[in-house]
């Protein structure tokens, strides 16, 4: 039934012919074209928080399916899956050596969006939270582009997984597959499933009446009135009945002419009537989410949320601790989430809880800054330089193993320059050198363009007026605070401000973001309070006017001059340069370093000099630091503005 060829014009376009016009040859080389493209597009780089995608940004919809695993040893396990700002987690397995999840989770690929899926392997026999035994991550994009190009495609992959302290070390294997749905595949797939809910006596045919009942209940008047028009474009012998084949073209391509559905069934959202395309990828996922195809769980931020033992989930309901995206502030700031740029995903930053529980007490709380008022800061005073003596001492390295076991997933041990047997202390480990090219400079020939200065979380704005609504809730914060009444000039006030924070497990020798002259260091005494956001979003302290710090001036052709500070924090015993007065830097050269503790490079650029990267001030407009490596792009200068550039899309990341 349907397949006569007799055709009216209705002014709805037949399925078949606008089909084939959309689709341009065969599933399996769409796909090719759109992966290719993707290598010749010079754009910038988004932040992937964005739900809206350009038609020619989108790839398709990933279906990744975590099959099963072999490791070293038996235990029960289960598996985390993050993509971007989400994370999903499978039932623990039965089998103990090999576990069996066949979990699977559809993901929306965008050519400027996430592309790395990074699969963790945990063993459940913790109340409060599970130990991450191995891990692997995939370059969803890579990985299509080589099936694609190979013209042969694979069940399943097997991949290692990797030991978190040690990503040299194998301790299991995981087995994945991966395909992917081509967008006008995406689109009659989805219009399939709708149609179903309809075609009551299940023949896989649908009558008028069956199909009037889908467009009335999508509350769509236009659409109501067009359904016997529609309905005949695809009933082609006028037999009153059409296969479901049929139909589902004709909806997926009356969709991208006209919306027919302004609201999704599943979760109730208003859909917005110029995006089609989005439409499609929301009624996709929400709508597989909805029927419990997916057997992964979702709804976590990052996969140390997912992993959490029921201890943890007490906590939360009693909301002694909870998981959120920006400021800081009460529970929330039990756990620090911060986006990995390069990955493109969130990740939690590593901190005790009993550090987490006094700094809240201390820096949240009118009682706290009473307590600094009255000579805690002498205390910290103290307490820092005794550390320093004692993190200087032979005795200290025995601590070295400890640190890298607590951090042994956050910190790549491979870059470093020397092994850990080389240090004597562990001032010497903290201040460790990574082996040459370990941190490429972006654009290195062009001094129009700024790079990250440390290895960090950094956030970025505009202008100190920016700063101050997102981030920085101190009291009296100023740019004259902040750089002295010696050197803070004009020019600087409400100029750009980039800070980069720098946590324990970090590599803490810093690198000078632009090239240009050293032109002066003004040492400013002060506090030793903790840079960690708690402290930062504090409205009872202002930590970067009122802490120990130096400040450098770097005279450049391009951005004029660039106020360079380093920030000494809780445990830093001192602040070490490398370069002295008249000194010529080029952007990445090695500039100085922190000693043991948490430390913040602010960098304050003039007044409407540099133009940040648009993923930076849309992460840090969120309250969301962007996690950035030494060398990565930060922005390029305004003097190049009516410039025609080449192709910065390479210097964006450099891994």
């Amino acid at each position: 039934m349907g397949q006569g060829s007799s055709k009216e014009d209705t002014g709805v376009a037949s399925a078949s012919e606008s089909s084939s016009k959309a689709g341009g040859g065969s599933s399996r080389s769409r796909l090719k074209q759109r992966l290719h493209r993707r290598r010749r597009r010079s754009r910038s780089n988004s932040s992937s928080h964005h739900k809206c995608l350009a038609a020619e940004d989108f790839v398709g919809i990933a279906l990744l399916t975590l099959v099963r695993a072999e490791m070293k040893f038996k235990d029960k396990w289960l598996a985390c899956l993050s993509f971007g700002e989400q994370t999903f987690r499978t039932q623990i397995s039965d089998q103990t050596d090999k576990p069996v999840w066949n979990s699977a989770k559809k993901l929306c690929l965008d050519k400027n969006g996430p592309r790395f899926a990074r699969i963790s392997v945990f063993e459940t026999n913790k109340m409060y939270k599970n130990t991450l035994i191995g891990f692997c991550e995939i370059d969803l994009l890579e990985f299509l582009t080589r099936e694609l190009e190979s013209d042969s495609s694979s069940e399943c992959e097997t991949l290692n997984l990797l030991d978190p302290s040690s990503p040299d070390k194998v301790v299991g294997e995981i087995s994945v597959s991966i395909s992917v749905e081509d967008p006008i595949e995406t689109e009659k797939s989805f219009a399939r499933r709708i149609l179903s809910l309809v075609d009551y006596n299940e023949d896989g045919h649908l009558s008028l009446s069956e199909f009037s009942d889908l467009i009335t209940a999508f509350g769509n008047q236009v659409a109501v009135n067009k359904k016997e028009e529609m309905f005949k474009a695809a009933d082609k012998n006028r037999d009153g009945v059409v296969s479901m084949d049929e139909l589902a073209d004709l909806l997926a391509i009356q969709q991208e002419k006209e919306p027919i559905i302004n609201c999704c069934p599943v979760c109730g959202e208003t859909l917005e009537d110029s995006d089609t395309l989005n439409h499609m990828i929301h009624l996709t996922l929400c709508f597989d989410e909805g029927t419990g195809k997916q057997v992964m769980t979702g709804g976590f931020l990052t996969d140390k949320q997912a992993n959490y033992g029921w201890m943890f989930k007490l906590s939360e309901w009693a909301h002694f601790s909870s998981y959120d995206i920006g400021l800081n502030s009460g529970s929330s700031s039990s756990h620090i989430l911060v986006f990995d740029r390069k990955t493109k995903r969130l990740v939690e930053e590593l901190i005790d809880g009993k550090i987490v529980l006094s700094m809240r007490a201390i820096y949240q709380s009118k009682l706290g800054l009473g307590l600094l008022d009255t000579g805690a800061k002498e205390l910290l005073q103290n307490i820092s330089e005794k550390q320093g003596r004692k993190m200087n001492s032979l005795e200290s390295a025995k601590d070295i193993p400890k640190f890298v076991e607590f951090f042994k997933d956050q910190l790549n041990l491979a870059e470093m320059k020397y092994p850990l047997e080389h240090f004597k202390t562990f001032n010497q480990f903290f201040v460790r050198e990574l082996k040459p090219g370990a941190r490429p400079v972006a654009c290195p020939e062009r001094d129009d363009v700024a790079v990250c200065g440390a290895d960090s979380r950094l956030t970025a704005f505009s202008s100190v007026d920016d700063s101050l609504r997102f981030w920085i809730k101190g009291r009296k914060f100023s740019v004259q605070g902040l750089l002295g009444k010696d050197i803070c000039s004009s020019a600087f006030i409400n100029g750009t401000l980039v800070i980069l924070r720098l946590a324990p497990q970090d590599y803490h020798r810093f690198h000078s973001p632009v090239s240009g002259t050293v032109e002066q260091f003004v040492n400013i005494p002060g506090c030793l309070y903790t840079v960690n956001p708690i402290a930062v979003n504090s409205k009872y302290c202002n930590v970067f006017t009122e802490n120990k710090r130096v400040v450098s001036i770097i005279s450049t052709t391009e951005f004029g001059k660039v106020a360079f500070v380093a920030i000494g924090a809780t445990m830093v015993g001192s602040i070490s340069f490398l370069k002295k007065e008249g000194d010529h830097v080029k952007k990445g050269d090695e500039f100085g370093y922190f000693s043991f503790g948490g430390s913040t490079v602010i960098c304050v650029f003039e007044k409407d000099v540099i133009e940040i990267d648009e993923d930076l001030l849309a992460n840090s407009s969120r309250s969301l630091e962007t996690l950035v490596s030494v060398g990565m792009k930060l922005g390029v200068s305004k003097k190049q503005a009516n410039i025609e550039l080449p192709d910065l899309h390479n210097c964006v990341l450099q891994d």
